[in-house]
């Protein structure tokens, strides 16, 4: 990704458009139109006012997980967990903080506010939901999607991916986001009143135009294959990490067999008895820590996690602009067919076969007035086309400015995450091996004083 060039001026082919500007600007441009609040529109459609919610300094928490019990679609019963969302401003009243709202949110809701912002937003890299069952796991760790361990990992998870959206310059505007946290009942209805649905692209649709389009933007790309190699990376990583885990753990409980020998031991000594008891004693401890280390583990491990997800957000910025380019090149593709064909009825010449010509062989010429009719509905076309043509390639390079400044945005977020994260880990385990002297540096005053 970082072998991307900034430049967002490229112009999407074919259409010579006036060049566009610095690559922030667009966004820069969108947040002011943004916080002026002028469009107040129905759901999904319009941005929150000036006076409304998310200009407000607020915290967002997922402060809560509950196993419930209900009927699905299906009117089958079925057992999940909702989370409780809590919505607190920060702004002081008689110097206390002020709970503003709170609901409860199953995870299905939480999918279908990102599918929506997909939709919606599709040049923004949309953070990711945590997984919905336990991948990469140690084998002591379960991946039951109903353990106590991974629900509260995952309300984290929630808890971090409504934190992303509420603090994106865009995404935080967002009318059905706000409804998200603050109407509990009919959000569903909603959203889906917002027709989202409709105006996602298919997956067919998509896959056709990654294999046909034939001038794609090098940059998107380049991206696509970062996305697929930082998919890889992470992966990889984590599955050293589970395996790493894995004999971390074993090492530990076998000092915990070194505390039991050493109990053992001290019972049949005398003099010795003292010194094998205490050294025991650390041996037990040391090896009781492992619990604590591993959980700390899985936080850490829960950030790889968020960017190996954010791989997917990144193609599907990518998938948007290949159905973009693709549709364009279709359109100038049209345009030149009926270009041509205007041509020869004005000429009266016909440069390639087609099915018109080996009728108008076997059949006669078409009369002069047939002819001006045709031509004339195809010059119509032809308007008609150019007008979609340059709406098509306006709308392709404003799509290619905002997600390039998103995508720059999206860097920065990734490099100071990950920096912090693998320097955490880092310390965590050098602590974890201070931790390890320290216990055998006990051990050896104990035999010392033996």
């Amino acid at each position: 990704m970082e072998q991307a060039p900034r430049d967002p001026e490229r112009q999407l082919q074919p259409a010579p458009l006036e060049p566009l500007g610095h690559p922030d600007s667009g966004l820069q441009a969108a947040v002011g139109e943004e916080a002026e609040g002028a469009r107040d529109e129905g759901p999904g459609e319009g941005t929150m006012t000036e006076n409304n919610f998310w200009l407000k300094k607020i915290e967002i928490s997922v402060s809560e997980a509950e196993k419930r019990t209900g009927r699905n679609a299906m009117n089958m019963q079925e057992t999940y967990t909702a989370y409780l969302i809590e919505t607190r401003s920060v702004e002081h009243t008689d110097g206390q903080s002020v709970l503003t709202d709170s609901l409860w949110r199953r995870y299905s809701e939480f999918e279908l506010l990102r599918n929506y912002l997909l939709v919606y937003y599709p040049h923004i890299v949309v953070p990711p939901l945590p997984e919905k069952r336990a991948e990469f796991v140690w084998h002591k760790l379960s991946a039951d999607n109903m353990d106590p361990d991974f629900v509260e990992r995952r309300r984290i998870g929630l808890e971090n991916f409504l934190l992303r959206v509420a603090s994106h310059p865009i995404l935080c505007r967002d009318k059905i986001f706000y409804l998200f946290l603050t109407q509990e009942g009919n959000w569903k209805e909603t959203v889906n009143e917002t027709g989202f649905q409709l105006k996602a692209d298919s997956r067919l649709k998509a896959l056709n135009a990654t294999f046909r389009v034939k001038n794609p933007d090098k940059r998107f790309t380049e991206l696509k294959h970062y996305s697929d190699e930082l998919q890889s990376v992470i992966s990889h990583l984590l599955r050293v990490r589970a395996r790493v885990a894995d004999r971390l753990y074993g090492v530990y409980k076998v000092h915990g067999n070194y505390g039991r020998v050493f109990s053992e031991w001290s019972a049949i000594e005398k003099e010795m008895g003292d010194g094998l008891q205490s050294a025991g004693h650390h041996m037990d401890v040391y090896a009781s820590s492992i619990d604590d280390i591993l959980e700390d583990e899985e936080h850490y491990a829960d950030q790889l996690k968020e960017y190996l997800f954010y791989a997917e957000a990144l193609r599907a910025v990518c998938r948007k602009h290949e159905l973009m380019q693709y549709d364009l090149e279709m359109a100038a593709q049209d345009l030149a067919s009926k270009k041509q064909q205007c041509e020869e009825l004005a000429t009266g010449t016909v440069r390639t076969f087609s099915l018109k010509g080996m009728t108008t062989k076997l059949f006669g010429q078409e009369t002069p007035e047939q002819r001006e009719a045709r031509i004339k509905v195809l010059e119509e076309q032809i308007t008609e086309g150019e007008q979609q043509l340059k709406s098509k390639n306006l709308e392709g390079r404003e799509f290619v400015k905002n997600a390039w400044a998103d995508i720059e945005r999206f860097r920065e977020q990734k490099n100071h995450d990950l920096k912090e994260a693998l320097i955490s880990y880092a310390v965590m385990q050098i602590s974890m091996c201070k931790k390890g002297i320290q216990v055998w540096t006990n051990a050896k005053e104990c035999f010392s004083k033996m």
